[in-house]
């Protein structure tokens, strides 16, 4: 690398160290591929971090449910299961392209160019999961991912050098950068948005599907592609569509003709099909873009999205989670179970959080081992008690064997059954639950899950109650069929 290229990569990473990360990037690839990465509980990890975003469940079990996996037959309702069945790579790669979009999608930064170069990165990433999907290739999620990441260089320098980006405007003139930065930055815009995710830590993979891959010159046939080609392939086209949809004219529509023609052979989807799959990338964004001409932004609608307990709705979804839960109880492990159990509760009874609580009979104590909803998790080290009984509530529910619902947990009368973990952790709770988990009468854990000051007042109805019972039911099924199982090869 040139003198020149070193001291605009020591500018951009001091820059990035004063203004702090770009929004959006650095956000969500530190939680997702965390969760990838994670060596304890990773699998549930994943599912904590999809399920902090309506989006990405529904997108996460769409992909489950898809043709390409319909070989695991039975439809998948939990994304604790459907991160068993794709795998954390898989899914993280779909998380990820989600999370960009949306962060990227909110974002407004100070500068006009940056912000126009971020709506590019989403609309690129738009095009490559419809043209994916038109592919059915399984590798479809890492090029959406790929597809946002390939113009990274030209968002860095707009957002941490726009004196940089206006003097390669001048030089070469608007959506011609790339040709002067050699000369002006000492490396390419590529090269710089290469080096930011090396800079990041990202994974290899989704480094080399950033690069630009050309089709073959003229009537050559193309290829087969390996999948990492078939990846830089998909986000070198979906960039290049990108800039062409931009402005949602006639000339663009031409380009878009062009560039579909050029790469339809190359990543194998007919020019028909990769025209079809774009008109339904313009659909999507059209709503999720806001200054993109092509998005219309005089005429979006404006979205309410204004959350309703529905009872019916609840039901479906804790039935749902128990259907998946004996589905799982012959390969599922009691921590598996245990996953699915907690996301089905929080999920059907919208639970502002819900915890999983295990018992350590050597520590003699109860601790939290799992956590959904925002703000519990750095709670989680202080959520611990002894196993001794205490006249409270949790360790009656425990002694008791019995579902408990706390309706107003900050009526005075109640307070001397509160313990002082909770107190400190969870006080700011309105109602809640109580899910104990025994087995041959002895308590092994609970579920626990609390709405705060924002629902409406809550009542449990009878159906609700045996739901929560089933679903306790099958979690201590799983852990006894496990100790059977190991009664057995010891006894072997």
């Amino acid at each position: 690398m040139s003198t020149l290229g070193t001291q605009t990569l020591n500018t951009l990473w001091e820059r990035t160290r004063l203004q702090g990360d770009m929004p959006g990037f650095a956000k969500a690839i530190t939680s997702i591929l965390g969760a990838m990465r994670g060596e304890d509980e990773s699998e549930f990890d994943m599912a904590r971090t999809v399920l902090s975003d309506p989006v990405l469940t529904q997108k996460v079990l769409r992909l489950a449910n898809s043709g390409m996996y319909s070989a695991f037959g039975q439809h998948i309702n939990t994304v604790s299961k459907a991160v068993l069945v794709l795998g954390t790579e898989a899914i993280g790669h779909l998380a990820l392209g989600l999370k960009l979009i949306e962060e990227l999608s909110v974002v407004s930064p100070d500068s006009g160019m940056a912000h126009i170069e971020m709506e590019k990165a989403v609309l690129a990433g738009i095009v490559a999961r419809e043209v994916s999907a038109s592919a059915e290739n399984k590798h479809g999620e890492e090029a959406v991912v790929c597809s946002m990441l390939q113009t990274l260089g030209r968002m860095m320098v707009t957002f941490y050098m726009p004196e940089r980006w206006t003097a390669l405007q001048e030089a070469t003139g608007e959506g011609k950068e790339d040709s002067a930065a050699i000369e002006l930055l000492g490396l390419s815009l590529q090269d710089i948005g290469r080096a930011a995710a090396q800079h990041w830590g990202l994974p290899g993979n989704l480094i080399s599907g950033m690069r630009t891959l050309e089709p073959p010159a003229g009537d050559a046939p193309a290829e087969p592609l390996s999948h990492e080609d078939w990846v830089a392939g998909v986000s070198t086209m979906s960039c290049a569509c990108a800039g062409a949809l931009w402005h949602d004219d006639e000339e663009g529509a031409a380009e878009v003709r062009r560039i579909t023609a050029r790469y339809s052979g190359m990543i194998g989807v007919s020019a028909d099909k990769l025209e079809q799959a774009i008109e339904q990338a313009k659909v999507v964004a059209a709503s999720d873009l806001s200054i993109a001409p092509l998005s219309k932004p005089a005429e979006r609608r404006a979205k309410a999205l204004a959350q309703t307990r529905q009872r019916d709705a609840s039901n479906n979804i804790l039935l749902s989670g128990l259907s998946d839960m004996r589905d799982s109880l012959e390969t599922a492990s009691p921590g598996q179970m245990v996953s699915i159990a907690l996301e089905t509760v929080f999920k059907g009874l919208q639970f502002t959080r819900a915890v999983a609580f295990v018992r350590n009979r050597r520590e003699n104590k109860y601790a939290a081992r799992m956590c959904l909803g925002e703000n519990v998790r750095e709670h989680l080290p202080a959520m611990q008690f002894a196993d001794a009984y205490e006249p409270n509530v949790f360790h009656a529910a425990l002694s008791s064997d019995r579902v408990i619902f706390i309706e107003n947990a900050a009526d005075p009368k109640f307070a001397a059954k509160l313990p002082a973990w909770w107190r400190d952790t969870l006080s700011d709770a309105r109602s809640f639950v109580i899910l104990p988990l025994c087995s041959n009468g002895q308590p092994t854990g609970f579920l626990y899950g609390d709405w705060d000051d924002s629902f409406p007042a809550i009542h449990l109805s009878p159906t609700e109650f045996s739901l929560l019972n089933d679903i306790r039911s099958v979690v201590m099924k799983a852990a006894e069929r496990r100790h059977q199982v190991g009664t057995v090869h010891r006894a072997a």
